[in-house]
Formats: structure tokens, C-alpha cells, sequence
């Protein structure tokens, strides 16, 4: 295992549940990053968390003593803005989320809707986690979909969210509410496990899979989207994931190549 990661150029990190819980940092993880990046190692984000927009990650990761440009955070409303552009630009989108997904939605040139003034109009109905969702909000996401054919995609579909309070409802059970309330899955999830974020982050690095590492907390996403984009995986056990879980592990893409209990173990038990 110490030659594992002697070759890596590149580190993408989850944040929620790896960097920092809610608003308490874990485990010194900042200088982890800062070491990282002393060894000429570039460092970015990928989070399924789609409330905030990169700006906003950008000053939490400050305060918590992590210099990172905008341009290395990757949420799940960014790359659901990039592809939504790729399908239809300058859309109307109904969206069940918050400011993040909305911000993100608008800094591409859609038409952002939480009411349902456009609802014959609506190219697609975005569904984020939205920690004030309303019957209203499913209701007209369902009109949409339903009565005038707007299509629907989602940002994630986590089903938990680690916070300095505990573990909470995550954005799949926005989604599922949508799903259940249609009769329609989503067409497309952008975040995790699905592959897109790394793919956008290898091709802007210009890295091959076989230089770059995830470490995230999730098996069932962070894992997951690793394993299937070819990369090294590693899971820490700071968020989601307990040991006990790790026994019940089922296939090879939920299989981390490397289990750590906190980020410093990257250097204690292997050389970079």
C-alpha cells in the first residue's frame, strides 16, 4: 500500500462528511490539502451537496483555512447546469432545491422558476435537495412533468446528509417524492455515482484516470463514481460510513481501494 499513491497528480475530495461535517472541520483535514498541494499535487472538490453555489463553497472551505478558486469545486448544481446546457440552452427550469441550484442554473442563462406562474412553459423540472420543501413545490413539479411534458432530472439522489447535528434526510428523498408523485424516474442524475463530475474534472486537469485518487465517505456514491470512472478509490471513515458497513460490502464497484479512519492516514501509512 505505501507505493499506492506515489504517482498521483491528482486528488478529488467529497467534502460533506471528509473536509468537514456541517460547519466543524474534521480531523486538521485543511492541512492535509495544504500538504497535498505543497507536493505539487493539484486538489479539487466534488460534492453532491447542490445548496450552495461554488462562491459559497469557496468562502466555507476559507474559513476553515482552504484556499481553492471556484473553478475547482465541482457541486452537483454545476454539472447539472453544464449538461441542462448541453440538452437546451437558455431553458426554463422549475426547480424543487435551493439558492445553490438556482444560482447555478441562472449563471448559465436558464430561467428559473419556483412557482408555477410558467407552468406550461417549463423545459425541465430539476429536483436538488431543498430543506424547505412543500406539498405546493411537488405539486406544481408534478404538473409540469405530467399535464405539459417538462423533463426531469435530478442533482443527486443521496438519501442522507452528514451534519454536525447527525445524519438527515438527503436530496434523494426530494427526488423520490417527485418519482412517486409522476410515475416518471428522473432521465438523469447528474451527481454521484454517476461519472460526469470526474469526467469534467479529469478533462479540464488533463489527468489520466490512472493519476488521480477520490476520497470520499459514501460507498454507494463517492466509491462508486471512483471505481467507475477508473480511478484509485478511498474511503474515510469521517462521514457516512462505519465499519460495520464495510462487512456487508456487495460487488466490486462499491469496493474502496484504500480504507482510512481519518485523512492524515494518507501520509501515516503511505508515501507520497
Amino acid at each position: 500500500m505505501i507505493e499506492e499513491l506515489n504517482d498521483i497528480a491528482l486528488f478529488i475530495f467529497d467534502l460533506d462528511g471528509v473536509i468537514y461535517r456541517g460547519d466543524v472541520l474534521i480531523n486538521h483535514s485543511n492541512l492535509i490539502v495544504k500538504i497535498l498541494r505543497n507536493k505539487g499535487i493539484d486538489v479539487v472538490f466534488n460534492t453532491n451537496n447542490s445548496t450552495a453555489t461554488r462562491d459559497m463553497y469557496v468562502k466555507k472551505l476559507k474559513n476553515f483555512g482552504i484556499q481553492t478558486m471556484r473553478e475547482d469545486i465541482y457541486t452537483s448544481a454545476y454539472i447539472t447546469a453544464q449538461k441542462l446546457s448541453k440538452i437546451k440552452p437558455n431553458s426554463n427550469i422549475f426547480i424543487v432545491g435551493e439558492i445553490g441550484l438556482k444560482l447555478e442554473l441562472e449563471a448559465q442563462g436558464h430561467n428559473v422558476f419556483t412557482d408555477n406562474s410558467l407552468s406550461d412553459e417549463i423545459d425541465f423540472v430539476v429536483v436538488g435537495l431543498d430543506r424547505h420543501l412543500t406539498y405546493e413545490k411537488v405539486s406544481i413539479a408534478q404538473k409540469c412533468i405530467l399535464n405539459y411534458g417538462a423533463k426531469f432530472y435530478a442533482t443527486n439522489s443521496d438519501a442522507t446528509l452528514p451534519t454536525k447535528q447527525g445524519i438527515l434526510p438527503g436530496a434523494g428523498v426530494m427526488v423520490k417524492a417527485v418519482e412517486i408523485a409522476t410515475g416518471h424516474k428522473p432521465l438523469d442524475i447528474f451527481g454521484k455515482p454517476q461519472i460526469t463530475g470526474i469526467e469534467l474534472i479529469l478533462e479540464k486537469y488533463d489527468t489520466s484516470p490512472d493519476k488521480a485518487v477520490f476520497v470520499g465517505d459514501r460507498l454507494n456514491t463517492d466509491i462508486v463514481a471512483g471505481n467507475r470512472a477508473q480511478l484509485k478509490t478511498i474511503l474515510v471513515l469521517t462521514g457516512v460510513t462505519n465499519e460495520e458497513m464495510l462487512k456487508n460490502i456487495s460487488g466490486e464497484l462499491s469496493t474502496p481501494d484504500i480504507v482510512i479512519n481519518t485523512l492524515s492516514e494518507i501520509f501515516i501509512h503511505k508515501k507520497l
